[in-house]
């Protein structure tokens, strides 16, 4: 069963290669979704997949690419219209 997720990620994300990182493991996860930078520092990502696939992606984001420190997730099921043909990156 498909499952939606909607991520917020806090800390020093944006200028580390987080979004291109996120959009590489989402796609080896079989995900789709998109990931952008917000205005206030924060990227947003939008992921579908298999249960186990988003929790593994979901321990990805805690820590990102090794530039980028995340400080907090916040993480809420979406039920909004989340059908994406693949995974990429909104500028």
């Amino acid at each position: 069963m498909k499952k939606c997720v909607h991520i917020l990620v806090r800390g020093r994300v944006q200028g580390v290669y987080f979004r291109a990182s996120a959009r590489d493991r989402a796609l080896e996860l079989g995900l789709r979704g998109i990931v952008r930078n917000l205005r206030d520092g924060r990227v947003e990502i939008l992921a579908m997949g298999s249960e186990s696939s988003l929790e593994r992606f979901l321990e990805w984001c805690w820590h990102g690419p090794a530039s980028a420190r995340v400080d907090d997730l916040e993480i809420e099921e979406w039920t909004a219209d989340c059908d994406y043909e693949d995974f990429t990156i909104a500028h």
